[in-house]
């Protein structure tokens, strides 16, 4: 199968006319400003990586009035992990677009209360996009369908429990566990009985993209409660033919006009040396920017797997918190039919195996009302270690798995082969090496500030960052903006108190000793936890 790379198309139709002079510009990046392989290019701020965060910090620079910066990214679109492609056809011969990564604008804001920025966005360029109804959903095994669905209510009660004890748990300074152990205590052991793992896997691992047993329960818990317990528990599923970036786009365009010289795509970064003076960035292309100061915004597999190096090395302190937060991988499989032989009116089947658990469990329709009507496409979602395995193997062996899997769903109707199948690979892609991070047991907001914290003129960003919304596209936005400001405000410092330095008032907070837990005072701003989540725990 080809790379995701290959596979992404260019943003068909982007919100404004700026957006789509960007557009043009990509087709040929040699018509970009070109810096000589033996003098390097000079800015303020070079920021690396063109996904949420990377635009969102870039934008937070230029709201700064800080207009010396560069955008770089190896990548030939806007976006990152929010990556779209062309997919089977519809009846006109045209093809569909289907999400790759991102997809659902998740918590979406509620009357009187604060509103996901995400949301925002998508109202301001007109995503299309339609409600994830997950009462909409039928149940199944080996042997057909099968209702199983009061395992919900069984899950649902367990997980109010789990809830209460996880606030217990942070407000008392306790000592974290694994959310499989916060499950036991709380009653739900699904253990052997795969329905109920099923259940879980829909409730938990399709979320995180791991199982209980990798998932810190506090953590766990407070990153649920702040997302759908702050905005709201509304999941909105983005169908939008432009493509989901399409807000990315925009927002770029607001500080980015046509041909922008300061926009460099299809660069990829090799190497970043720092100091407290500056950043030197080389490109595989030979080329190099000097600036003083560099957001990094690659993904966390990224830096995990040593793509980039760094000079000189990251501290322990640094190299810690990135070995220990988790990279998780999330598999969307599609495939269209020439008919829809299932229920069209039902958006989810959520198949139980009896030997695997989270063996091709959810599947989704997009031929539901409101989303992709006729198109006949059903996509299954696999993650964690059946992603791992699925990445690795051909489309071939992959889809004889998923059609086994539908026509034991199926066992009366005769399922026809796909006339359109694709998958991403995420694992296996060399700037991203995985879908979204997640907080493992082990993991205390003391080490994770040390994640988000910078080093010298060097500094990152990310979902992987954000303490209170890791894995979502809102935490990127926070964190980029964030980042974005304390750069624009370190730059202002320089400039009224001379180069050379650092300005304390910028620097972000880190640990270069850690403890077992993190005390509930240290639950605040300099540790990216602004939100208080602990009042909602009765509600979770």
């Amino acid at each position: 199968m080809p790379s995701l790379l290959r596979l992404v198309t260019l943003l068909a139709g982007a919100s404004s006319t700026a957006a789509l002079a960007i557009d043009h510009q990509l087709q040929d990046r040699k018509a970009a400003a070109s810096v000589s392989t033996s003098t390097c290019r000079k800015t303020k701020v070079a920021v690396l990586g063109a996904g949420v965060a990377g635009v969102t910090a870039a934008q937070a620079l230029a709201n700064a009035s800080v207009t010396e910066f560069l955008l770089v990214d190896r990548n030939d679109y806007l976006g990152g992990r929010v990556a779209h492609t062309t997919f089977g056809k519809k009846a006109d011969g045209t093809p569909y677009t289907v999400e790759l990564g991102a997809n659902w604008v998740q918590g979406l804001g509620s009357p009187g209360g604060p509103e996901n920025p995400i949301w925002t966005l998508a109202k301001r360029y007109g995503l299309n996009n339609t409600y994830s109804n997950y009462s909409s959903m039928l149940t199944y095994d080996q042997t057909g369908f099968v209702d199983y669905t009061d395992l919900m209510d069984t899950y649902d009660d367990a997980y109010d429990v789990a809830a209460a004890d996880a606030g217990f748990l942070l407000t008392n300074n306790r000592q974290d566990t694994s959310a499989r152990a916060g499950f036991s205590l709380a009653g739900y052991k699904p253990k052997k009985d795969m329905h109920a793992q099923a259940v879980e896997f829909w409730n938990w691992d399709w979320e995180t993209a791991y199982a209980p047993e990798d998932c810190s329960f506090v953590f766990g818990i407070t990153g649920d409660n702040l997302t759908f317990n702050q905005f709201s528990d509304e999941n909105n599923y983005v169908w939008d033919q432009r493509g989901l970036n399409t807000f990315i786009y925009g927002e770029a365009s607001t500080f980015l006009a046509a041909n922008d010289s300061r926009l460099l795509l299809s660069s990829t970064v090799t190497n970043i040396s720092y100091s407290n003076t500056g950043v030197t960035v080389l490109l595989e292309d030979g080329d190099c920017i000097e600036a003083e100061h560099a957001i990094c915004t690659f993904s966390l597999g990224v830096l995990q797997n040593d793509v980039v190096t760094f000079e000189p090395e990251l501290p322990r302190w640094k190299v810690d918190a990135i070995e220990t937060f988790e990279m998780g991988t999330y598999t969307k499989i599609f495939m269209q039919f020439n008919e829809t032989f299932w229920d069209e009116d039902v958006q989810f089947f959520l198949y139980a195996d009896p030997q695997v658990r989270g063996y091709y469990p959810v599947w989704q329709s997009l031929d539901a009302p409101g989303f992709l009507e006729g198109s006949h496409i059903l996509f299954v979602t696999v993650v964690g270690s059946e992603s791992y395995r699925v990445e690795q193997q051909s489309d071939e062996l992959t889809q004889a798995e998923a059609m086994a899997v539908l026509r034991s769903m199926f066992p009366n109707i005769t399922v026809p082969e796909p006339e359109a199948f694709l998958y991403p690979r995420w694992s296996l892609e060399d700037w991203a090496f995985g879908s979204y991070s997640n907080w493992p047991v082990g993991m205390t907001l003391e080490k994770h500030q040390n994640l988000r914290a910078n080093v010298e003129r060097l500094w990152f960003a990310g979902e992987a960052n954000s303490a209170e919304y890791f894995g979502f596209m809102h935490g990127a936005w926070f964190e980029g903006r964030e980042v974005g400001q304390r750069v624009a405000a370190a730059l202002n410092a320089t400039s009224t108190k001379g180069k050379g330095g650092h300005h304390n008032s910028t620097q972000m907070t880190r640990y270069e000793v850690l403890h077992g837990t993190t005390d509930l005072k240290e639950y605040n701003f300099a540790n990216g936890w602004p939100v208080s989540s602990f009042v909602d725990y009765a509600d979770a």
